[in-house]
């Protein structure tokens, strides 16, 4: 299987709506390693590491997230596989 890294910038209604806790819950279902942390311009951004099809499947989540959520852009880089991550955080 095919190792998949991006990185995410999520915009729109993303902040208070439990965002970061539900992106950790899918990554974790998912076996995607990576951190999710609020930004000061009210995004939301994070890495994702994993098998291709598991992180497109959070991919797929963060393009509407959870209920209260509205998100208005979601902006998807690949990167190179270059971090060691052992599990899913939500950073401060």
């Amino acid at each position: 299987m095919a190792r998949k890294r991006v990185h995410l910038y999520v915009s729109g209604k993303v902040q208070g709506v439990y965002f970061r806790q539900g992106m950790k819950e899918t990554a974790e279902k998912n076996n995607v390693l990576g951190w999710v942390r609020n930004l000061p311009d009210k995004r939301v951004e994070a890495i994702l590491e994993g098998e291709e099809s598991n992180v497109d499947a959070v991919i797929d989540w963060s393009a509407f997230g959870p209920p209260g959520a509205v998100v208005e852009e979601l902006k998807v880089v690949d990167e190179n596989n270059s971090e060691s991550l052992n599990d899913f955080e939500i950073l401060l």
